[in-house]
């Protein structure tokens, strides 16, 4: 049975990189389009049993979505999530995302339960998310935007190359007070 409304649009495309400059001048220019938002981050990882530092960029397409990366600070959750399937983590970096509605997220979640599969969710801040891994190891996101979203990419837009500068130059300070 399909869900009752489909997802509204691709949220973002996530990949792990080695240098996220290299990322930017790529993404900016050569294909020509903006870096919209960087986010630094610290959180505690199970699969490596520590917290973690990285840095997630994101790319903005006609649509609202984004294209994104991650750049780990330490090169063990670099080699997990590097886009070779046979080495590839479950650190967060490779996955797809979509956009949907609070009530499209909320059916998922029951399906989900409904069928015995794991999910896990996080509150980032910025969106609430809903993560799981389908049965062929394709790792999937259903966000859902916080209600303020517009003034969040609006504060992460006027912020996002200083902070890509920032955290590069080694300040790897968290730049996320919204994340629970």
């Amino acid at each position: 049975m399909t869900l009752k409304q489909l997802p509204l649009r691709l949220h973002h495309q996530a990949f792990a990189v080695k240098d996220q400059e290299r990322t930017r001048q790529f993404m900016e220019d050569v294909l020509g389009i903006p870096l919209v938002a960087t986010w630094c981050e610290k959180v505690y990882r199970s699969e490596v049993g520590r917290e973690v530092e990285y840095c997630h960029t994101f790319y903005e397409l006609a649509d609202g979505g984004a294209i994104a990366y991650f750049q780990y600070a330490d090169e063990e959750c670099w080699e997990m999530n590097r886009s070779i399937p046979a080495k590839r983590g479950d650190a967060g970096a490779l996955h797809s995302a979509f956009k949907v509605t609070r009530g499209t997220q909320d059916e998922i979640r029951q399906r989900l339960k409904r069928a015995g599969i794991a999910f896990r969710e996080i509150d980032h801040g910025y969106c609430y998310s809903l993560y799981l891994t389908s049965p062929d190891d394709v790792r999937m996101e259903f966000t859902v935007d916080a209600p303020d979203v517009e003034k969040i990419n609006a504060m992460r837009r006027a912020d996002a190359h200083r902070e890509l500068k920032r955290w590069l130059s080694g300040d790897r300070r968290t730049n996320n007070e919204d994340r629970p």
